[in-house]
């Protein structure tokens, strides 16, 4: 897919960036390079592969689940500047 200038110059308009011509050459053909490796990529046959989750086939180790920091709602709740029934009450901001 070829992109072009005009498409690069709309995609900076709707991100509010600004670029001179320049680099608006350069954006055009890296972003069609891009996506030419995209589309030689999606035309691989994966017919029979299996998704990974982890390209390494390797799993996460996990620690135990225990507590290792005492309860400070309290303390943290008392500099507050207002709380209700152990939550933080807060101004309203949309109407």
């Amino acid at each position: 897919m070829k992109i072009t200038d005009t498409v690069v110059k709309n995609i900076a308009d709707l991100t509010q960036l600004t670029f001179d011509k320049r680099e608006l050459a350069s954006f055009s053909t890296s972003m069609s390079e891009i996506l030419e490796l995209v589309e030689q990529m999606q035309q691989v046959d994966t017919t029979g592969v299996e998704p990974m989750s982890n390209p390494l086939d390797a799993t996460q180790r996990l620690r135990e689940d225990v507590v290792t920091e005492e309860n400070q709602r309290e303390t943290y709740q008392g500099i507050a500047p207002e709380t209700e029934d152990g939550i933080y009450l807060v101004p309203k901001v949309i109407e």
